[in-house]
């Protein structure tokens, strides 16, 4: 494999992406401190895929909207939203907001793991301990398979714990 390498890639570093740059001189570094081509390949493969969730992450937004008459907040929530994007969509969120009623509309989202739906699971049930009416909408076909599975805030006990 170091007879493969285009050693002159070198040069082309301070060009390319900071995180393609990270990746290929820790796939070769790995590869010449272990003469292990797939040992150097896996570890280039993982750490493009924490780059890759990184970058996914950000590419969410949550845009607030006030509806009837300042009583009802509908938060329209559009992008991925998964392990590495669960605190900034629970930040997104204004808990302390005095209005009676609260809408998620997800329509324009899609809910990856189970950590977006105990995120999703966070808020709701913040809102409802707040006092505040709480409704989902829009949720997608697998985002809804995950919720029905793993979600409480839809299911009867989510509802009382929501009162602790």
């Amino acid at each position: 494999s170091i007879g493969t390498f285009s050693w002159r890639s070198i040069l082309d570093l301070r060009r390319n992406p900071p995180s393609s740059s990270i990746v290929m001189l820790v796939t070769v570094g790995t590869v010449l401190a272990t003469h292990d081509l797939a040992r150097g390949v896996l570890a280039g493969v993982l750490l493009s895929g924490v780059f890759f969730a990184g970058k996914v992450s950000r590419l969410f937004h949550v845009r607030p909207e006030l509806a009837a008459g300042g009583r009802q907040r509908i938060y329209r929530v559009d992008g991925q939203i998964f392990f590495a994007s669960t605190e900034s969509f629970i930040a997104a969120f204004d808990f302390a907001e005095e209005v009676e009623a609260v809408t998620i509309d997800v329509s324009q989202a899609h809910l990856w793991d189970i950590s977006a739906v105990g995120a999703l699971d966070k808020v709701v049930l913040k809102f409802r301990k707040s006092g505040k009416r709480v409704e989902v909408i829009g949720v997608n076909e697998a985002s809804a398979h995950m919720i029905d599975r793993f979600a409480l805030h839809d299911k009867q006990d989510g509802a009382a714990a929501s009162l602790h």
